[in-house]
């Protein structure tokens, strides 16, 4: 989001005769009054509304993410906006469905996003020594000598920019920020960025999900998944994954490649919506929080359960600091939230992109990869429970989810040796004698052992540069 408005929480402000005597000072400035940016402030409160957000957005919250609004004492924001209940995920592949539960009574929350920002905004605007301002904040202000940054220069509407100086300025301004390259110091840090693929949104008006109150994620050959959610009584949200570069005709994609490989129930409700719609090194004084600081594939819908722990974890720290404008101690402080974000936060970053990888399979490794991972699902028990556990922030766990991720690449190959198969699609130079016109799927024999051997092999390797990379961008410290 633009930063379009921002909180100030002032806990005692104190003065400086190296700053504008006129200018407002705080003790911490938070640039942005979305998710994180209004749940950060009403966490470090001492105990006029902005405007309504504008994109048609709908949000997941996983049963972490609730426990964690509890725990900031936010839960209420959850009440009057129309939220309805998630009780877990079905994953549709090849017209075979399998029901992933939250395990006990968890459950997760969908929502209109501007509503919820709405109730969160209310919340910091009602909380004690919190001032919320609507303006556009325009600049980073810094120390020319020491390149601290100092406040902020925001401009209200029809007003002359103003300055607004804090001890600590925190950017919670979202996935577009426009201070994030200034706070991230160019070097060892910058990392290059890569679309892999667009998302394409829609409203599905009395759609019926396979299964009522779980979000559905149905496995596409040849594309990226699609994801649904119900939204309200008779409203359903789609977001369907298109890879890079996007397709000329992007309807007519939808239509003939994604339509017929979703559940019949879907196609007419997807139909009209179609018709309907035709259009780390970091500078001193300033932290990057929320989206502005952290982004992971939106598959997971776990990006305000992260966005919130990180508040929590964050308010904690700050609550007992003793100096704010204390260099030396901020770093440090600043360095205990890092790692003890990591748990929850490496946990769902490295599940949304290895569940993308596999989902979204576009090699034949990543195939096999992605049926016996659906496979594996098809288990039940713990095959289940852990995994969905991880994926709703409920056990934020990075070896948890290392133990399943290599139990799902041996279970697919065990399904390689031993579940029937179209012989043809062993690999290159197999001769089923046929022609390659299809036959009946059988069991592999034992002549077909050493290629199958030596497509393991290839199959584990994948598994392996699809997590290690992962793994090493979480651990990585600069």
């Amino acid at each position: 989001m633009t930063p379009e408005g921002f909180s100030v929480v002032r806990v005692g402000c104190t003065s400086s005769s190296t700053m504008q005597i006129d200018a407002p000072e705080y003790d911490i400035l938070i640039v942005g009054a979305g998710i994180a940016g209004s749940a950060l402030a009403h966490a470090l409160s001492t105990s006029s509304p902005l405007t309504k957000s504008r994109a048609l957005r709908i949000a997941l919250l996983e049963p972490g993410g609730v426990s964690t609004l509890t725990s900031l004492g936010l839960r209420s924001c959850l009440d009057h906006i129309g939220a309805i209940s998630v009780h877990g995920y079905c994953v549709v592949y090849e017209g075979k469905t399998v029901r992933i539960p939250y395990p006990g009574q968890h459950e997760g929350r969908t929502f209109h996003h501007g509503r919820f920002v709405q109730a969160l905004r209310e919340k910091a605007r009602q909380a004690e020594g919190v001032d919320v301002i609507e303006a556009t904040v325009t600049e980073l202000m810094e120390c020319k000598l020491t390149e601290r940054v100092l406040g902020v220069r925001a401009k209200r509407p029809g007003d002359e920019p103003e300055a607004f100086f804090a001890d600590l300025v925190v950017v919670a301004d979202g996935c577009f920020s426009n201070f994030r390259n200034q706070v991230i110091r160019c070097g060892l840090s910058a990392r290059r960025l890569q679309t892999k693929s667009h998302f394409f949104g829609a409203v599905l008006e009395d759609a019926r999900l396979p299964i009522e109150k779980h979000g559905t994620v149905a496995l596409v050959p040849g594309s990226g998944p699609v994801l649904m959610y119900q939204i309200e009584e008779r409203d359903t949200r789609i977001l369907m994954d298109i890879k890079s570069p996007l397709p000329s005709d992007l309807q007519s994609h939808i239509r003939h490649k994604i339509i017929p490989a979703l559940p019949s129930s879907l196609h007419v409700p997807i139909q009209k919506a179609l018709e309907k719609d035709r259009g780390n090194r970091s500078k001193e004084g300033v932290i990057l929080l929320g989206d502005a600081w952290n982004m992971r594939h939106p598959l997971t819908g776990a990006g305000m359960t992260v966005a919130l722990y990180d508040v929590l974890l964050l308010s904690r720290l700050l609550h007992s600091c003793p100096d704010l404008s204390d260099p030396a101690y901020l770093s440090s402080l600043l360095e205990r939230w890092h790692w003890s974000r990591k748990p929850l936060s490496s946990t769902i970053n490295i599940l949304s992109v290895a569940l993308y990888d596999l989902f979204g399979a576009d090699d034949e490794n990543l195939a096999v990869l992605r049926e016996g991972c659906f496979k594996y699902f098809e288990l039940g028990g713990e095959c289940i429970n852990g995994p969905v556990s991880l994926l709703s922030g409920i056990i934020p766990s990075p070896i948890l989810l290392a133990r399943h991720f290599f139990a799902v690449a041996l279970y697919a190959i065990w399904v390689l040796f031993t579940h029937p198969r179209v012989p043809t699609s062993i690999g290159p130079g197999f001769d089923d004698g046929h022609d390659n016109k299809p036959i009946a799927a059988r069991r592999p024999g034992f002549d077909e052992y050493p290629a199958l051997a030596l497509r393991s092999v290839t199959v584990f390797w994948t598994a392996c540069v699809v997590f290690g990379p992962l793994v090493w961008s979480e651990i990585r410290w600069w």
